[in-house]
């Protein structure tokens, strides 16, 4: 079958379609793209990418998507760059920047397949031009590019303008004789190598900071110049750049070694990028070869457990047995049997000896989950087995030896406990030889969209359901929320959206929070309107001075109420406007339909 070239005036219309109302001044549409044809409503437009940016000044985080990004002073980013050059010398900071560049290149092609994983090669690749401008870097202005699926060969050429790397070098050095845009050299090559799953080298020839008018940048796949070496000696891209795309066509991640050493996530099922899981994993990595106990301390639902079975899974035990007991579930009188064993006769019902959790761990790992429940006398007898390295059943009358390795999880505080002569003190000090404090959910926001994704994709298995993904509005309402119950509320309500939403719907707001659960309204994104400027609104809402005085807030009323009121007349001024139409209200109001309808029963305004 003859492969179908996307004509300039096709690429014109989409560009200039309703759907991407705001192309930016002087920017042209991409021609030269081999592909079976362009689906419009694929296209992340300015106003989509737009919308994945969303600040918690509550928190402190500024997020793009699942990635966590700062608001910098661009001054303060031209400082370190004088201090590296000044420090280090030229080309170490060059190489520096171009593969700092590298990785934020590679992160923002990964939100847009992740994000749009429908979207045409055109505009994917123009997305990365449109979120290096949202990001506040520079204006791109397309010249032209080509691309060869099938041979993998790349080629294109660009102008831009407003570069803040420019006007900061420019700033410390003056002009020169060298381009000066490294960082974005290194984001240039890093998306578009991402995007298409092969090296594809960026490389500028005009630069301000050398005294031309404009920058200018051409991009080719690596085997198209005679020179790579020259762009690869400050990339050191041979050693993690991936070659080609699947053999299912999907294409693959294209990423920095270094960015893959710094998220050690040990098992499929440990999901997490924030540096608090991050520094648990390190911690994780240091005991796992070693022997000793490990007190692992948390809220209710932050993975104690899977934390405990991975530390298993990479010590030099992991071909012996991991045995759990959650000592909160089993009776007291019952107790000394389920750790100790028990000999038959010892008591009535006892018709044969079973031996214990420290006799069937022998030689591997026990898990002693929720240990501050234990009575005292319990206690007493484990403390003597982690300190002889002996058991001895109930009923017995010879100890047994045993070599197991303890890890013991709480999710009270067991200092507190021992102050209050709840715990004895010295079962604390021998459970506490090497403690893991595992952060809650509200504490590492950075993995909520990964953990998102991660039980999608299992519950989508698990109830052969297509579920095409979550909402902007449940995405920032998931960042917002407080989860009291950790991963595991995070989990659970996952389950739930995946459950009430229709295959190939997204997941939204009301699909989520459906059984009480308190949603704070602190978390601000950016809104398009049409005709003007992005602005920023309160997580779920298009807050407005209109809206206000249409919804008759008084001073002093609370904020709830007050954006309750907001939300109201707002819902009733957009319904009026599309004629009852709740598809056209949404679009008006710049959510889903979904949200719509519910909102709108919510307050009455429908049957």
């Amino acid at each position: 079958m003859p492969r179908q070239r996307i004509s300039l005036a096709d690429l014109a219309r989409i560009a200039n379609s309703k759907d991407e109302p705001r192309t930016a001044p002087g920017e042209r549409v991409m021609a030269g793209f081999d592909t079976s044809g362009v689906s419009q409503q694929a296209h992340p437009t300015v106003a989509d990418l737009s919308e994945c940016l969303f600040f918690s000044p509550g928190d402190g985080r500024i997020w793009l998507q699942d990635q966590r990004m700062v608001l910098l002073h661009s001054e303060a980013l031209g400082s370190l760059r004088r201090e590296l050059i000044d420090s280090i010398g030229l080309d170490k900071a060059r190489g520096l920047l171009t593969r700092a560049g590298y990785v934020s290149g590679a992160r923002d092609a990964q939100l847009v397949r992740q994000q749009w994983p429908d979207a045409d090669p055109p505009a994917a690749a123009m997305a990365g031009t449109r979120l290096h401008a949202l990001e506040g870097v520079v204006q791109v202005e397309l010249v032209h590019a080509a691309y060869d699926a099938v041979t993998g060969a790349y080629d294109g050429e660009f102008l831009w303008h407003n570069s803040s790397e420019d006007d900061e070098h420019i700033a410390a050095y003056g002009v020169g004789g060298a381009p000066a845009c490294w960082m974005q050299v290194g984001y240039a090559t890093g998306y578009v190598s991402t995007l298409f799953g092969r090296l594809i080298v960026f490389r500028e020839v005009n630069c301000r900071s050398s005294g031309d008018p404009h920058c200018r940048v051409i991009g080719k796949s690596a085997e198209l110049w005679d020179d790579v070496q020259q762009d690869l000696r400050y990339l050191n891209a041979q050693a993690f750049v991936g070659a080609s795309a699947g053999a299912d066509g999907a294409v693959p991640v294209v990423d920095l070694q270094a960015y893959a050493a710094a998220n050690p996530g040990t098992e499929q099922s440990m999901v997490g990028t924030s540096s608090s899981f991050n520094a648990a994993c390190h911690m994780l990595h240091r005991v796992a070869p070693t022997t000793a106990t490990v007190l692992f301390t948390g809220e209710s639902g932050v993975g104690k457990e899977m934390f405990a079975s991975t530390l298993h899974r990479i010590s030099p035990r992991k071909d012996q047995p991991f045995v759990a007991i959650n000592c909160a579930a089993i009776p007291e009188t019952l107790m000394e049997s389920e750790l100790f064993g028990v000999e038959r006769g010892a008591y009535t019902g006892a018709g044969a000896s079973r031996p214990g959790r420290f006799e069937r761990a022998h030689g591997g790992t026990l898990f002693l989950d929720e240990v501050g429940t234990l009575s005292f006398v319990a206690q007493g007898k484990l403390l003597r087995a982690l300190q002889e390295g002996e058991v001895e059943r109930v009923g017995g009358t010879r100890s047994i030896g045993v070599d197991v390795r303890v890890i013991a999880a709480t999710n009270v505080d067991l200092r507190q406990a021992v102050r209050e002569g709840r715990f004895r003190e010295d079962l604390f000090f021998r459970l506490n030889v090497f403690p893991i404090h595992l952060p809650p959910l509200r504490d590492r926001r950075d993995d909520i969209p990964l953990l998102m994704s991660h039980f999608l994709a299992h519950y989508n298995k698990r109830h052969q359901r297509q579920v095409a993904g979550f909402s902007q509005a449940a995405v920032k309402a998931m960042y917002n929320y407080g989860f009291p119950g950790n991963i595991r509320e995070l989990q659970n309500l996952v389950e739930r959206g995946v459950i009430l939403v229709s295959d190939g719907e997204a997941i939204d707001v009301h699909h989520l929070f459906s059984s009480g659960e308190s949603l704070a309204q602190n978390v601000l994104s950016l809104a398009w309107r049409d005709g003007g400027p992005a602005t920023l609104s309160l997580l779920g809402t298009r807050p407005t001075a209109a809206a206000d005085e249409a919804a008759g807030t008084v001073p002093g009323a609370s904020q709830s109420g007050a954006l309750e009121q907001a939300e109201l007349a707002l819902l009733r001024q957009a319904i009026r406007r599309s004629g009852g139409n709740l598809a056209a209200a949404a679009r008006d109001l710049g959510v889903s339909r979904a949200t719509v309808a519910y909102r709108a029963k919510k307050f009455g305004l429908v049957i």
